[in-house]
């Protein structure tokens, strides 16, 4: 009843919902919105190991990805770093470095790989699953009290996955995902990333901590984020093997 109700109040303003075209549309424009910077601390549950800090510099833009990961604390994992890149419909690649001296470069086939042993694989740090050729609105569902629509995403020819599908429930208010269930190619929940903080950013709501899951292995991953910064300028050499080496904050271009 309460979508239904969502759904008449948005026609009675003259207001439309959004098709499945237009919403995912929507959503691949704002993954796809330049250079950021956030700090991140990264803790597995249910593990052993002792929490992460992380730095994270992105540039996403409609036809490229790169991002890095780098380690600030603990100390003896301190400068462990992960590149990650995709560009166009190329296959993803990346880079991985561990002090003081170990590189090692990643191909497509290692991007079901765990980032630093946790919940998150690399394919879901650079995957746009919004941009996949297949988006069909499938229900109208609660998350937290918030009325979501069901957003199911299927690659198309040209696309590339680890994954059969993926499933979002969308804060249409907001733009938001709240949360992302994604699937093998035997239709199996492979993955589940819940939004568990929206922060508001230069107008615009971001996903600031999540929580990741993977159906059997008994952990979870808890990502909460904190400074995060829009617009960053990063030199290109931030985005190369010789720049997993160096640490270096960058600064946003209002400061």
């Amino acid at each position: 009843m309460l979508a239904l109700s969502t759904v008449s109040l948005m026609a009675a303003e003259g207001t439309a919902p959004p098709s499945a075209t237009e919403l995912a549309s929507r959503l691949s424009t704002l993954r796809q919105d330049g250079s950021s910077y956030v700090r991140v601390r990264l803790e597995i549950k249910g593990g052993s190991k002792e929490p992460l800090q992380l730095q994270i510099k992105e540039r996403r833009t409609k036809n490229a990805t790169e991002v890095v990961y780098q380690v600030l604390f603990p100390k003896e994992r301190k400068g462990e770093s992960v590149l990650l890149r995709k560009i166009g419909n190329r296959p993803a690649s990346g880079t991985v470095f561990v002090p003081p001296n170990t590189v090692r470069e990643l191909s497509a086939g290692d991007m079901k790989e765990p980032l630093f042993g946790s919940d998150l694989a690399y394919e879901d740090i650079v995957e746009n699953f919004f941009a996949w050729e297949q988006q069909t609105i499938v229900a109208s569902e609660e998350v937290d009290g918030v009325t979501c629509q069901v957003l199911e995403s299927k690659p198309g020819k040209g696309d590339r996955s680890i994954y059969s599908s993926v499933k979002s429930w969308i804060d249409v208010r907001r733009m938001v995902p709240l949360r992302v269930e994604k699937f093998s190619g035997s239709g199996q929940s492979a993955r589940r990333i819940d939004t568990t903080r929206v922060t508001a950013v230069d107008g615009r709501n971001l996903p600031a901590n999540l929580l990741v899951r993977v159906p059997g292995r008994g952990t979870s991953t808890a990502l909460d984020g904190s400074r995060l910064k829009r617009d960053v300028t990063f030199a290109d050499r931030e985005f190369t093997t010789d720049g997993l080496k160096e640490l270096a904050v960058p600064k946003s271009s209002a400061e």
